[in-house]
Protein backbone atom coordinates (compact mmCIF):
# COMPACT_ATOMS: atom_id res chain seq x y z
CA UNK A 1 0.00 0.00 0.00
CA UNK A 2 1.36 3.60 -1.33
CA UNK A 3 1.71 6.30 1.82
CA UNK A 4 -0.54 8.19 -0.59
CA UNK A 5 -3.32 6.26 0.02
CA UNK A 6 -2.94 6.06 3.92
CA UNK A 7 -4.48 8.22 6.31
CA UNK A 8 -2.90 9.46 9.63
CA UNK A 9 -5.10 11.64 12.38
CA UNK A 10 -2.48 13.66 14.49
CA UNK A 11 -3.93 14.69 17.81
CA UNK A 12 -1.66 16.90 20.04
CA UNK A 13 -2.83 20.51 22.33
CA UNK A 14 0.07 22.31 20.92
CA UNK A 15 0.30 23.74 17.83
CA UNK A 16 3.93 23.64 17.20
CA UNK A 17 3.67 19.64 18.05
CA UNK A 18 0.49 19.55 15.51
CA UNK A 19 2.50 21.75 12.90
CA UNK A 20 5.91 19.67 13.14
CA UNK A 21 4.03 16.61 12.81
CA UNK A 22 2.16 17.10 10.30
CA UNK A 23 4.88 18.83 8.01
CA UNK A 24 7.39 15.50 8.83
CA UNK A 25 5.07 13.60 8.04
CA UNK A 26 3.34 15.01 5.09
CA UNK A 27 6.84 14.91 3.61
CA UNK A 28 7.15 10.97 4.01
CA UNK A 29 4.16 10.86 1.73
CA UNK A 30 1.53 10.59 4.45
CA UNK A 31 -2.20 12.34 3.89
CA UNK A 32 -2.45 14.03 7.47
CA UNK A 33 -4.88 15.77 9.54
CA UNK A 34 -4.84 17.25 12.50
CA UNK A 35 -6.83 17.54 15.94
CA UNK A 36 -5.93 20.03 18.78
CA UNK A 37 -8.42 17.87 21.43
CA UNK A 38 -9.54 14.79 22.11
CA UNK A 39 -13.63 16.59 20.80
CA UNK A 40 -12.60 17.19 17.72
CA UNK A 41 -10.94 13.79 17.37
CA UNK A 42 -13.33 11.63 18.13
CA UNK A 43 -15.88 13.55 15.45
CA UNK A 44 -13.32 13.48 12.61
CA UNK A 45 -12.88 9.70 13.32
CA UNK A 46 -16.62 9.20 13.05
CA UNK A 47 -16.54 11.09 9.44
CA UNK A 48 -13.55 9.44 8.16
CA UNK A 49 -11.56 6.29 7.94
CA UNK A 50 -7.93 6.87 9.14
CA UNK A 51 -5.19 3.60 8.85
CA UNK A 52 -2.97 5.27 11.55
CA UNK A 53 -3.46 7.57 15.16
CA UNK A 54 -0.99 9.55 16.58
CA UNK A 55 -2.37 10.61 20.01
CA UNK A 56 -1.04 12.33 22.88
CA UNK A 57 -2.26 10.92 26.42
CA UNK A 58 -2.99 14.27 27.85
CA UNK A 59 -4.85 16.08 25.31
CA UNK A 60 -7.37 18.46 27.88
CA UNK A 61 -11.21 17.77 27.68
CA UNK A 62 -11.14 13.71 26.77
CA UNK A 63 -7.79 11.74 27.96
CA UNK A 64 -5.95 9.97 25.01
CA UNK A 65 -7.20 6.76 26.06
CA UNK A 66 -10.99 7.64 25.62
CA UNK A 67 -9.96 8.73 21.69
CA UNK A 68 -7.99 5.55 21.54
CA UNK A 69 -11.25 3.65 22.44
CA UNK A 70 -13.14 5.58 20.42
CA UNK A 71 -10.90 5.04 17.32
CA UNK A 72 -11.29 0.97 18.29
CA UNK A 73 -14.58 0.97 18.23
CA UNK A 74 -15.46 2.77 15.31
CA UNK A 75 -12.56 0.46 12.98
CA UNK A 76 -10.57 -1.80 15.06
CA UNK A 77 -8.47 -1.89 12.11
CA UNK A 78 -7.07 1.58 12.83
CA UNK A 79 -3.45 1.45 14.42
CA UNK A 80 -2.75 4.00 17.41
CA UNK A 81 0.52 4.70 18.59
CA UNK A 82 0.18 6.61 21.64
CA UNK A 83 3.00 9.99 22.72
CA UNK A 84 3.09 11.59 26.01
CA UNK A 85 5.63 13.58 27.79
CA UNK A 86 4.44 12.38 30.91
CA UNK A 87 5.31 8.61 30.45
CA UNK A 88 4.17 6.14 33.19
CA UNK A 89 3.91 2.34 33.36
CA UNK A 90 0.70 2.48 34.55
CA UNK A 91 -0.58 4.24 31.26
CA UNK A 92 1.88 2.53 28.83
CA UNK A 93 -0.16 -0.58 29.81
CA UNK A 94 -3.56 0.40 29.31
CA UNK A 95 -2.96 1.74 25.99
CA UNK A 96 -1.75 -1.15 24.50
CA UNK A 97 -4.76 -3.16 26.84
CA UNK A 98 -6.74 -1.14 24.82
CA UNK A 99 -5.22 -1.72 21.67
CA UNK A 100 -2.95 0.69 20.73
CA UNK A 101 0.22 -0.69 18.64
CA UNK A 102 2.85 1.33 20.70
CA UNK A 103 3.72 3.84 23.17
CA UNK A 104 6.76 6.92 22.25
CA UNK A 105 7.56 9.26 25.02
CA UNK A 106 8.27 12.99 24.32
CA UNK A 107 11.07 13.92 23.49
CA UNK A 108 10.88 10.69 20.89
CA UNK A 109 13.98 10.61 18.16
CA UNK A 110 12.25 12.06 14.56
CA UNK A 111 13.91 8.92 12.77
CA UNK A 112 12.58 6.63 15.11
CA UNK A 113 8.92 7.77 15.42
CA UNK A 114 8.80 7.45 11.39
CA UNK A 115 10.13 3.77 11.83
CA UNK A 116 7.45 2.80 14.17
CA UNK A 117 4.84 4.37 12.19
CA UNK A 118 6.03 2.88 9.00
CA UNK A 119 6.32 -0.58 10.72
CA UNK A 120 3.16 -0.21 12.30
CA UNK A 121 1.49 0.05 8.79
CA UNK A 122 3.53 -2.11 7.25
CA UNK A 123 1.66 -5.05 9.89
CA UNK A 124 -1.43 -3.36 9.10
CA UNK A 125 -0.46 -3.88 5.40
CA UNK A 126 0.39 -7.45 6.30
CA UNK A 127 -2.40 -8.36 8.51
CA UNK A 128 -4.67 -7.08 6.00
CA UNK A 129 -3.03 -8.87 2.82
CA UNK A 130 -3.52 -12.14 4.68
CA UNK A 131 -7.08 -11.72 5.62
CA UNK A 132 -7.32 -11.30 1.44
CA UNK A 133 -5.07 -14.38 1.08
CA UNK A 134 -6.85 -16.87 3.53
CA UNK A 135 -10.21 -15.44 1.25
CA UNK A 136 -8.65 -16.64 -1.63
CA UNK A 137 -7.51 -19.52 -0.43
CA UNK A 138 -10.90 -20.83 0.49
CA UNK A 139 -12.05 -20.24 -2.92
CA UNK A 140 -9.24 -21.55 -4.43
CA UNK A 141 -9.39 -25.15 -5.80
CA UNK A 142 -7.38 -28.14 -5.06
CA UNK A 143 -8.23 -30.67 -7.62
CA UNK A 144 -6.76 -34.14 -6.20
CA UNK A 145 -2.90 -32.69 -5.51
CA UNK A 146 -3.48 -29.50 -8.21
CA UNK A 147 -3.31 -25.98 -6.70
CA UNK A 148 -5.21 -23.37 -8.89
CA UNK A 149 -8.36 -21.41 -9.78
CA UNK A 150 -7.58 -19.62 -12.49
CA UNK A 151 -10.03 -19.99 -15.76
CA UNK A 152 -6.86 -22.16 -17.75
CA UNK A 153 -7.43 -24.83 -15.00
CA UNK A 154 -11.12 -24.66 -14.57
CA UNK A 155 -11.22 -25.82 -17.93
CA UNK A 156 -8.70 -28.37 -17.68
CA UNK A 157 -10.68 -29.77 -14.66
CA UNK A 158 -13.89 -30.26 -16.41
CA UNK A 159 -11.83 -31.84 -19.32
CA UNK A 160 -10.54 -34.13 -16.50
CA UNK A 161 -14.09 -35.03 -15.32
CA UNK A 162 -15.48 -35.57 -19.09
CA UNK A 163 -12.55 -37.94 -20.02
CA UNK A 164 -11.78 -40.20 -16.72
CA UNK A 165 -14.66 -42.47 -16.97
CA UNK A 166 -13.64 -43.03 -20.42
CA UNK A 167 -10.93 -45.26 -21.88
CA UNK A 168 -9.87 -42.64 -24.03
CA UNK A 169 -6.25 -42.64 -24.73
CA UNK A 170 -5.09 -38.88 -23.39
CA UNK A 171 -2.31 -36.92 -24.24
CA UNK A 172 -0.90 -34.31 -21.73
CA UNK A 173 1.53 -31.19 -23.78
CA UNK A 174 3.55 -28.98 -21.89
CA UNK A 175 6.50 -27.32 -20.53
CA UNK A 176 8.30 -29.79 -18.17
CA UNK A 177 7.12 -28.69 -14.65
CA UNK A 178 3.66 -27.55 -15.56
CA UNK A 179 2.22 -30.73 -13.30
CA UNK A 180 1.39 -33.44 -16.36
CA UNK A 181 1.84 -36.21 -13.98
CA UNK A 182 -0.53 -34.90 -11.66
CA UNK A 183 -3.09 -34.34 -14.28
CA UNK A 184 -2.84 -37.78 -15.47
CA UNK A 185 -3.10 -39.01 -11.33
CA UNK A 186 -5.92 -37.08 -11.18
CA UNK A 187 -7.50 -38.66 -14.41
CA UNK A 188 -7.10 -41.98 -12.97
CA UNK A 189 -8.24 -41.46 -9.53
CA UNK A 190 -11.96 -39.93 -10.80
CA UNK A 191 -11.68 -43.40 -12.84
CA UNK A 192 -13.40 -46.62 -12.58
CA UNK A 193 -9.68 -48.02 -12.38
CA UNK A 194 -8.82 -45.66 -9.24
CA UNK A 195 -8.62 -48.58 -7.21
CA UNK A 196 -6.16 -50.73 -9.66
CA UNK A 197 -2.36 -49.60 -10.48
CA UNK A 198 -1.00 -46.24 -11.79
CA UNK A 199 2.40 -46.96 -13.24
CA UNK A 200 4.21 -44.33 -14.11
CA UNK A 201 7.35 -45.07 -17.04
CA UNK A 202 10.00 -42.12 -17.71
CA UNK A 203 10.67 -42.70 -21.50
CA UNK A 204 13.79 -40.90 -21.04
CA UNK A 205 14.77 -42.17 -17.77
CA UNK A 206 15.19 -45.81 -19.18
CA UNK A 207 18.78 -46.89 -20.72
CA UNK A 208 17.75 -47.76 -24.47
CA UNK A 209 19.24 -51.06 -24.09
CA UNK A 210 16.79 -51.90 -20.92
CA UNK A 211 13.95 -50.06 -22.67
CA UNK A 212 12.05 -53.47 -23.82
CA UNK A 213 12.99 -55.32 -21.08
CA UNK A 214 11.52 -52.85 -18.11
CA UNK A 215 8.29 -51.81 -20.98
CA UNK A 216 7.19 -56.13 -21.69
CA UNK A 217 9.50 -58.20 -19.57
CA UNK A 218 11.50 -61.16 -20.05
CA UNK A 219 11.70 -64.89 -19.79
CA UNK A 220 14.77 -66.52 -18.10
CA UNK A 221 17.66 -66.74 -20.05
CA UNK A 222 16.60 -64.51 -23.26
CA UNK A 223 19.73 -62.55 -22.98
CA UNK A 224 22.92 -62.29 -20.98
CA UNK A 225 22.08 -61.33 -17.17
CA UNK A 226 18.53 -62.82 -17.70
CA UNK A 227 18.74 -64.80 -14.82
CA UNK A 228 14.69 -64.94 -13.62
CA UNK A 229 11.62 -64.20 -15.41
CA UNK A 230 10.61 -60.51 -15.08
CA UNK A 231 7.13 -59.20 -15.62
CA UNK A 232 7.37 -55.95 -17.44
CA UNK A 233 5.44 -52.74 -16.79
CA UNK A 234 2.91 -53.11 -19.32
CA UNK A 235 1.89 -55.83 -17.26
CA UNK A 236 2.58 -54.65 -13.48
CA UNK A 237 0.03 -52.00 -15.14
CA UNK A 238 -2.77 -54.29 -16.23
CA UNK A 239 -6.55 -53.42 -15.03
CA UNK A 240 -5.36 -49.73 -14.46
CA UNK A 241 -3.40 -47.25 -15.61
CA UNK A 242 -0.22 -46.68 -17.25
CA UNK A 243 1.36 -42.95 -17.76
CA UNK A 244 4.10 -42.97 -20.36
CA UNK A 245 5.82 -39.58 -19.58
CA UNK A 246 7.73 -38.06 -21.93
CA UNK A 247 6.84 -39.90 -25.10
CA UNK A 248 8.71 -38.28 -27.29
CA UNK A 249 11.76 -40.02 -26.32
CA UNK A 250 10.95 -43.50 -27.40
CA UNK A 251 13.66 -44.84 -29.85
CA UNK A 252 11.85 -45.49 -33.69
CA UNK A 253 12.37 -49.59 -32.74
CA UNK A 254 10.03 -48.92 -29.45
CA UNK A 255 7.58 -47.10 -30.85
CA UNK A 256 7.06 -49.87 -33.35
CA UNK A 257 6.11 -52.27 -30.44
CA UNK A 258 4.74 -49.65 -28.66
CA UNK A 259 2.14 -48.88 -31.91
CA UNK A 260 0.83 -52.49 -31.14
CA UNK A 261 0.15 -52.06 -27.42
CA UNK A 262 -1.63 -49.00 -28.56
CA UNK A 263 -3.93 -50.34 -30.81
CA UNK A 264 -4.37 -54.07 -29.97
CA UNK A 265 -3.47 -54.14 -25.84
CA UNK A 266 -1.09 -57.07 -26.81
CA UNK A 267 2.61 -57.65 -26.65
CA UNK A 268 5.23 -60.32 -26.27
CA UNK A 269 8.00 -60.47 -23.58
CA UNK A 270 11.99 -60.59 -24.72
CA UNK A 271 12.45 -64.18 -25.21
CA UNK A 272 8.71 -64.99 -25.10
CA UNK A 273 6.85 -66.43 -28.00
CA UNK A 274 3.38 -65.95 -26.49
CA UNK A 275 0.89 -62.81 -26.80
CA UNK A 276 0.03 -61.53 -23.46
CA UNK A 277 -3.25 -59.76 -23.32
CA UNK A 278 -3.71 -56.70 -21.16
CA UNK A 279 -6.12 -54.27 -20.18
CA UNK A 280 -4.72 -50.56 -19.48
CA UNK A 281 -5.73 -47.02 -19.70
CA UNK A 282 -2.81 -45.38 -21.37
CA UNK A 283 -1.97 -41.82 -20.93
CA UNK A 284 0.53 -39.97 -22.35
CA UNK A 285 2.90 -36.68 -21.60
CA UNK A 286 5.47 -34.60 -23.81
CA UNK A 287 7.08 -30.90 -23.39
CA UNK A 288 7.99 -31.41 -27.17
CA UNK A 289 6.14 -30.47 -30.45
CA UNK A 290 5.11 -33.66 -31.53
CA UNK A 291 3.40 -32.71 -35.03
CA UNK A 292 6.99 -31.09 -35.59
CA UNK A 293 9.03 -34.36 -34.25
CA UNK A 294 6.09 -36.77 -36.78
CA UNK A 295 7.31 -34.11 -39.77
CA UNK A 296 10.66 -34.60 -38.85
CA UNK A 297 10.42 -38.37 -39.07
CA UNK A 298 11.02 -38.60 -35.47
CA UNK A 299 8.08 -39.83 -34.19
CA UNK A 300 5.65 -42.41 -36.19
CA UNK A 301 2.52 -40.61 -37.34
CA UNK A 302 0.15 -43.75 -36.46
CA UNK A 303 1.29 -43.79 -33.18
CA UNK A 304 0.97 -39.96 -32.49
CA UNK A 305 -2.81 -40.07 -33.76
CA UNK A 306 -3.42 -43.39 -31.79
CA UNK A 307 -1.96 -41.27 -29.10
CA UNK A 308 -3.65 -38.07 -28.95
CA UNK A 309 -6.73 -39.04 -29.34
CA UNK A 310 -7.62 -36.19 -26.96
CA UNK A 311 -4.84 -33.55 -26.18
CA UNK A 312 -4.86 -31.78 -22.84
CA UNK A 313 -2.84 -28.49 -22.85
CA UNK A 314 -1.07 -27.28 -19.50
CA UNK A 315 -0.08 -23.88 -19.42
CA UNK A 316 3.03 -22.51 -18.55
CA UNK A 317 3.12 -21.19 -14.76
CA UNK A 318 3.72 -17.28 -16.65
CA UNK A 319 0.60 -17.71 -17.99
CA UNK A 320 -1.29 -18.52 -15.12
CA UNK A 321 0.21 -16.13 -12.98
CA UNK A 322 -3.56 -15.91 -11.02
CA UNK A 323 -2.52 -18.95 -9.17
CA UNK A 324 1.20 -17.89 -8.23
CA UNK A 325 -0.08 -17.13 -4.99
CA UNK A 326 -2.04 -19.49 -3.78
CA UNK A 327 0.64 -22.34 -5.42
CA UNK A 328 3.23 -20.46 -3.13
CA UNK A 329 1.26 -20.81 -0.44
CA UNK A 330 0.69 -24.35 -0.83
CA UNK A 331 3.98 -24.92 -1.26
CA UNK A 332 5.10 -22.72 1.83
CA UNK A 333 2.53 -24.61 4.25
CA UNK A 334 3.67 -28.04 3.00
CA UNK A 335 8.02 -27.84 3.34
CA UNK A 336 7.13 -25.82 6.43
CA UNK A 337 4.87 -28.74 8.08
CA UNK A 338 7.53 -31.35 6.54
CA UNK A 339 10.68 -29.33 8.32
CA UNK A 340 8.57 -28.26 11.82
CA UNK A 341 9.12 -24.69 11.08
CA UNK A 342 5.96 -22.18 11.74
CA UNK A 343 6.42 -19.89 8.69
CA UNK A 344 2.96 -18.91 7.64
CA UNK A 345 3.12 -16.35 5.27
CA UNK A 346 5.11 -14.64 2.07
CA UNK A 347 5.50 -11.21 2.44
CA UNK A 348 3.90 -8.83 -0.43
CA UNK A 349 7.32 -8.01 -1.57
CA UNK A 350 8.20 -11.26 -2.08
CA UNK A 351 5.43 -12.26 -3.89
CA UNK A 352 6.29 -8.86 -6.13
CA UNK A 353 9.18 -10.19 -7.12
CA UNK A 354 8.03 -14.08 -7.56
CA UNK A 355 5.13 -12.04 -10.13
CA UNK A 356 8.08 -10.82 -12.03
CA UNK A 357 9.99 -13.94 -12.83
CA UNK A 358 9.13 -16.16 -15.82
CA UNK A 359 9.67 -19.44 -14.12
CA UNK A 360 11.44 -21.34 -17.08
CA UNK A 361 11.18 -24.55 -14.89
CA UNK A 362 7.19 -23.56 -13.96
CA UNK A 363 5.55 -25.11 -11.05
CA UNK A 364 8.28 -27.28 -10.16
CA UNK A 365 10.85 -24.31 -10.13
CA UNK A 366 8.62 -22.67 -7.17
CA UNK A 367 8.58 -24.82 -5.62
CA UNK A 368 11.90 -25.87 -5.18
CA UNK A 369 12.31 -22.53 -4.67
CA UNK A 370 9.66 -22.16 -2.04
CA UNK A 371 11.71 -25.69 -0.27
CA UNK A 372 14.75 -23.56 -0.46
CA UNK A 373 13.34 -20.41 0.89
CA UNK A 374 11.50 -22.57 4.05
CA UNK A 375 14.74 -24.21 4.75
CA UNK A 376 17.14 -21.10 4.80
CA UNK A 377 14.33 -19.03 6.51
CA UNK A 378 15.23 -17.86 10.03
CA UNK A 379 11.84 -15.94 10.29
CA UNK A 380 7.96 -16.99 10.47
CA UNK A 381 7.89 -15.18 7.24
CA UNK A 382 9.14 -15.68 3.72
CA UNK A 383 10.61 -12.14 2.68
CA UNK A 384 12.67 -11.36 -0.67
CA UNK A 385 15.87 -12.02 1.25
CA UNK A 386 15.10 -15.08 2.88
CA UNK A 387 14.02 -16.30 -1.12
CA UNK A 388 16.90 -18.64 -2.06
CA UNK A 389 17.32 -16.64 -5.46
CA UNK A 390 21.30 -17.47 -5.92
CA UNK A 391 21.30 -19.22 -9.02
CA UNK A 392 18.71 -16.39 -10.76
CA UNK A 393 19.79 -13.60 -8.76
CA UNK A 394 22.06 -11.62 -12.08
CA UNK A 395 19.28 -12.31 -14.19
CA UNK A 396 16.92 -10.82 -11.58
CA UNK A 397 18.88 -7.69 -10.95
CA UNK A 398 19.84 -6.88 -14.60
CA UNK A 399 15.77 -7.40 -15.07
CA UNK A 400 15.31 -4.43 -12.74
CA UNK A 401 16.58 -2.09 -15.33
CA UNK A 402 13.66 -3.91 -17.68
CA UNK A 403 11.50 -3.86 -15.45
CA UNK A 404 12.03 0.02 -14.52
CA UNK A 405 10.55 1.10 -17.31
CA UNK A 406 8.07 -1.48 -18.40
CA UNK A 407 5.23 0.71 -18.56
CA UNK A 408 3.02 -2.23 -20.80
CA UNK A 409 2.42 -3.32 -17.28
CA UNK A 410 0.82 -0.70 -15.92
CA UNK A 411 -2.59 -1.82 -17.18
CA UNK A 412 -2.63 -5.23 -14.97
CA UNK A 413 -1.62 -3.48 -12.23
CA UNK A 414 1.95 -2.79 -10.93
CA UNK A 415 3.24 -2.28 -6.96
CA UNK A 416 4.81 0.89 -7.32
CA UNK A 417 6.71 0.88 -3.75
CA UNK A 418 7.94 -2.25 -4.43
CA UNK A 419 9.38 -1.39 -7.60
CA UNK A 420 11.25 1.80 -6.37
CA UNK A 421 12.60 -0.43 -3.40
CA UNK A 422 13.86 -2.58 -5.35
CA UNK A 423 15.56 -0.15 -7.41
CA UNK A 424 16.85 2.05 -4.32
CA UNK A 425 17.89 -1.69 -2.80
CA UNK A 426 19.84 -2.25 -5.67
CA UNK A 427 21.50 0.71 -6.56
CA UNK A 428 22.53 1.41 -2.62
CA UNK A 429 23.66 -2.02 -2.80
CA UNK A 430 25.92 -1.72 -5.78
CA UNK A 431 27.49 1.80 -4.68
CA UNK A 432 28.49 -0.58 -1.06
CA UNK A 433 30.00 -2.86 -3.14
CA UNK A 434 31.71 -0.03 -4.74
CA UNK A 435 32.96 1.68 -2.00
CA UNK A 436 34.13 -1.67 -0.49
CA UNK A 437 31.66 -1.02 2.40
CA UNK A 438 32.97 2.30 3.51
CA UNK A 439 29.38 4.25 4.08
CA UNK A 440 31.33 7.79 3.59
CA UNK A 441 32.04 6.81 0.00
CA UNK A 442 28.67 5.21 -0.22
CA UNK A 443 26.65 7.91 0.63
CA UNK A 444 29.08 10.53 -1.34
CA UNK A 445 28.62 8.02 -4.64
CA UNK A 446 24.30 7.97 -4.17
CA UNK A 447 24.21 11.66 -3.05
CA UNK A 448 22.79 11.50 0.31
CA UNK A 449 24.22 12.55 3.87
CA UNK A 450 25.41 9.63 6.05
CA UNK A 451 22.31 9.25 8.07
CA UNK A 452 19.88 9.35 5.36
CA UNK A 453 22.22 6.21 3.86
CA UNK A 454 22.19 4.74 7.51
CA UNK A 455 18.55 5.01 7.23
CA UNK A 456 18.40 3.11 4.02
CA UNK A 457 20.30 0.53 5.12
CA UNK A 458 18.20 -0.09 8.35
CA UNK A 459 14.50 0.11 5.87
CA UNK A 460 15.69 -2.13 3.18
CA UNK A 461 17.62 -4.38 5.69
CA UNK A 462 20.86 -4.56 3.61
CA UNK A 463 23.34 -6.76 5.07
CA UNK A 464 26.31 -4.20 6.40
Amino acid sequence: MSNKTQNILVVDDELSMREFLELMLTREGYNVSCAENGKKAISMINKKYFDLLLCDIRIGDISGIDVLRAAKKQNPHTVVIMISAYASAETAVEAMNEGAYDYVPKPFDNEELKQTIKKALDLKTIEHEKEILDSELKKTIHFGMIVGSSPRMLHIYDMVMQVAKTTTNILISGESGTGKELIARAIHEQSDRCDKPFVVINCGGIPETLMESELFGHKKGSFTGATRDKKGLFKIADKGTIFLDEIGEFSPPIQVQLLRVVQERVFKEVGGNEDISVDIRIISATNKKLEEEVIAKNFREDLFYRLNVIEIKMPPLRERKSDLRALAQHFLEKYSKEMGKEITKISSYAIDLLQKYDFPGNIRELENLLERSVALSNTNIILPESLALSIHKRRWVEGIKDKRFDLDEVPNGVSLDAILEEIEKAYVEKALDCSNGNKNKTAELLGLSLRSLRYRIEKLEIEK
